[in-house]
């Protein structure tokens, strides 16, 4: 029996935006196609699919959960329906599946049993907020999630900024949502006065805010409030 494709979909990076304005007409056929999806959210699941004019009843569709909390050796059961012939979507609870995602997991152990993994086009907070920083989009690093102890947070900030001096690349990096607010004081109150920070904030939503400045610059006016709103971090020293 030939395997079926595992097919990576990006989603709406906010609630405000609908399927129709960020995905690609093709994206979303292909989708409709899709019986069976590997979710990391099942309720945000069902609403971007119903959102996006699914034919069938959600009744009908089977929604399988992968969190990063999901045991390695469940993820070879996700996989099951993919190795039986069926295709398979894999979606996000926001932006690009597999980065800072489980995803990237599944699709190790995908390509480990030469499973075809096919990446859809949409939205990437990440990508998106470097396009219009003004920063280095030649080279730059992804960091992940920064630490939640501020002094660890702190020190690592201080590594980040040395490290994007020495190379001269763009530091990107996100957080917890509703951390987000201590970061920024903590870049602010950190980084030197000519370091570049750009704030990424409800990317491609209705409420976007994405400002580079100095950190000199920034020290002069009222930090924007970033509380439980998704952001994407950069900074070029």
């Amino acid at each position: 029996m030939t395997a079926g494709t595992l097919y990576f979909i990006p989603v709406p990076l906010t609630e405000d935006t609908t399927p129709q304005q960020v995905v690609p007409p093709e994206v979303i056929q292909r989708m409709h196609s899709l019986r069976h999806f590997i979710v990391e959210n099942e309720k945000t699941a069902r609403h971007f699919l119903g959102a996006s004019g699914h034919p069938v009843p959600m009744r009908e569709i089977t929604l399988t959960v992968l969190t990063k909390d999901t045991p390695n050796k469940d993820l070879q059961k996700l996989l099951q329906p993919v190795q039986q012939g069926m295709d398979v979507g894999l979606m996000s609870e926001a932006g690009c599946p597999g980065i800072a995602d489980p995803g990237a997991a599944l699709a190790a152990v995908a390509h480990h049993k030469s499973i075809r993994v096919t990446p859809l086009i949409g939205p990437s907070s990440l990508l998106l907020a470097l396009m219009v920083s003004g920063l280095n989009g030649q080279r730059f690093t992804f960091l992940g999630y920064l630490p939640s102890d501020k002094n660890e947070r702190i020190r690592t900030i201080k590594g980040i900024e040395f490290d994007s001096k020495k190379q001269q690349a763009t530091q990107l990096f996100i957080e917890t949502p509703y951390r987000n607010q201590h970061v920024l004081e903590d870049l602010i109150a950190n980084l030197q006065a000519q370091t570049k920070l750009c704030v990424a904030c409800n990317v491609s939503g209705k409420e976007e805010l994405i400002v580079t400045k100095t950190v000199a610059d920034w020290k002069k006016a009222p930090l924007p409030d970033l509380h439980k709103k998704p952001t994407v971090f950069l900074l070029l020293a």
